[in-house]
């Protein structure tokens, strides 16, 4: 069900909240303004379609979002993704692309409206952080890259494949255009020092009005600078997106991609902010909804798919914003540029979008990550190793293939052969801890037990039953006991029943007794509904391990003592 949350909190706007809204809207509508058609020249587009994007979609959310600082619309990942997407079937900069791309923006928005309305979020766990860092910092190399041709002012061609650019970077590297390099080279040294001394300052804004006022007063244009020239003037009409089935089909796997990757950007900048506030709570699939309905509006007023900004999220919560006014207000902005103002950039170089864009991205490279997981863990390391490689090398919906199955590998794997731990009793206490952690652990000969940490079903029955078999045969005819301690077994299916039932009549073929320790509530239903609950023996099961042990030595003294006094009768 569609929800308004803005409903929630605009009965209860302060006129104290309206000042933080405005100085944050402003502040983020400064920044928009200068990324949106940096953006836009990521995905293919002329720079205006940036500015189209960032109109509706910041509406949009803040009527239907539930954080009230996450700033929606045009970001890099999703403009890379878009010129992959749509570059691979009409060429850049003509009338079929951009219906493609406005069409594709009414997919993905349909595509996350259906997903939060049936509450399939949860597909967005598929991808690990291994993986999203890994695909993410490929990424951003190939975003920057992907700018090199406006940085040195030469006309490369377009590619989504890194070593291409690169190639194609070399052959031409005589025909460095050393004005326009210098304007790109002073933009992103300008926007990393403001960035690092003077914050609060929007360095993106700073180096574009003086690099239109440089090239304005020294003619560059005519040094071969490239520059914006005419924009046009006015809001975006209203048009209803081309849909045919052809196109439909061929965007599918790109527009799918767009759909959670969009998604896992927005949820995931909205919680990080949220944590900081305790006045509203991030709901996943209304995010969802809000998302989906941004680009589902935004696409019949000319614009391309979007979703949160994390640096313009950032800016919206440090600039005091306290509702989505501050997201309205923006929009507001962006408007009364189209309307007046587009002339003011006719002498804006292309290397100064260039120049915004490559110190964006400097942030998306997760260098910290890689650090943190090769001293961690390994095998996760590698996971996003091979994301960064095949993201790199094989193109972008590729690498974000390549990490969807990774992910499912490792889930697949983990889940059938899950931690299975022998223990040994605590010296002088009735605890039980894994042998193979903790030292001086008392190992009976006579007794084997282990504990099972997972869900016992069909995928991991086999090893379930491999490793018990193998821990049994290892003891040797010494073992009379075995006791399964299934604290950590959460549910059964009904091969996890037979693998049970496989196993108690494996242990008394053997001549062993067999014991289930500590089942959970939802486990014992499932064995009393069976006939295991008969098979196994209602005085074989225990609440702790150690009443099980106990058992078993009581019955063995009787037992003992039963013999002896036979002995003396005899």
């Amino acid at each position: 069900m569609i929800k308004f949350p803005i409903l929630e909190w605009l009965p209860s706007y302060r006129k104290e909240d309206f000042k933080g809204d405005l100085a944050a809207g402003l502040t983020v509508g400064v920044m928009l303004i200068p990324q949106g058609m940096a953006y836009a020249m990521i995905a293919g587009l002329e720079p205006i379609y940036g500015l189209y994007a960032s109109i509706v979609p910041p509406i949009m959310y803040s009527i239907f979002g539930t954080s009230r600082h996450l700033a929606v619309g045009p970001v890099a990942m999703d403009s890379l993704l878009v010129a992959t997407g749509v570059g691979a079937i009409a060429a850049a900069n003509t009338e079929a692309y951009l219906e493609l791309a406005i069409l594709l923006a009414l997919m993905v928005g349909v595509l996350q409206l259906l997903l939060g309305i049936f509450r399939l979020g949860f597909l967005v766990n598929f991808l690990s952080r291994p993986i999203i860092s890994g695909f993410t910092s490929a990424a951003a190399l190939i975003i920057g890259l992907s700018q090199l041709k406006h940085l040195i002012g030469v006309d490369l061609p377009r590619s989504a494949y890194i070593h291409e650019i690169i190639i194609n970077a070399i052959h031409n590297i005589d025909q460095i255009n050393w004005t326009t390099f210098s304007i790109g080279a002073s933009g992103i040294l300008l926007i990393l020092m403001i960035k690092k001394y003077f914050k609060k300052i929007p360095g993106s804004l700073l180096a574009v009005i003086l690099g239109i006022l440089v090239t304005w007063y020294f003619k560059l244009n005519e040094l071969g600078v490239m520059i914006l020239s005419e924009i046009p003037t006015g809001l975006p009409s209203f048009q209803t997106p081309n849909i045919e089935l052809e196109n439909i089909q061929a965007l599918f796997p790109i527009a799918l991609t767009l759909a959670l990757i969009g998604f896992m950007e927005a949820i995931a900048i909205g919680k990080a902010i949220q944590n900081k506030h305790r006045n509203y709570k991030i709901i996943p699939n209304q995010e969802l909804i809000a998302i989906g309905l941004s680009n589902i509006g935004s696409s019949f007023f000319q614009s391309y798919p979007t979703t949160g900004s994390f640096s313009r999220s950032a800016v919206n919560d440090e600039a005091g914003g306290k509702t989505g006014i501050s997201s309205i207000i923006s929009a507001v902005l962006v408007v009364l540029i189209l309307l007046y103002l587009t002339s003011l950039f006719y002498f804006l170089p292309h290397a100064i979008l260039a120049s915004i864009i490559m110190s964006a991205i400097f942030g998306l490279i997760d260098i910290k990550t890689m650090k943190y997981l090769w001293k961690t863990d390994k095998r996760d390391f590698y996971m996003l190793l091979a994301t960064f490689a095949g993201t790199l090398m094989l193109g972008i919906q590729q690498g974000i293939l390549i990490g969807i199955v990774l992910s499912l590998v490792m889930m697949i794997y983990e889940t059938t052969q899950p931690h299975i731990a022998i223990l040994g009793k605590i010296p002088n206490k009735p605890h039980y801890k894994n042998l193979n952690r903790f030292d001086h652990l008392e190992e009976r000969t006579d007794i084997l037990i282990m504990r099972f940490d997972a869900r016992l079903y069909f995928a991991n029955v086999s090893y379930f039953q491999e490793e018990i078999e193998a821990a049994i045969e290892a003891k040797g005819d010494v073992l009379k006991a075995f006791i399964l301690n299934a604290e950590s077994i959460n549910s059964l299916d009904s091969s996890g029943v037979f693998a049970i039932e496989e196993m108690v009549i494996y242990c008394k073929e053997k001549g062993i007794e067999f014991h289930l320790v500590a089942a959970k509530g939802p486990v014992r239903d499932i064995l009393k509904k069976t006939d295991l609950f008969k098979t196994i023996g209602k005085e074989y099961f225990f609440m702790r391990t150690q009443h099980a042990v106990d058992y078993f030595d009581k019955k063995e003294q009787n037992q003992y003592r039963d013999i002896v006094m036979q002995c003396n009768d005899d």
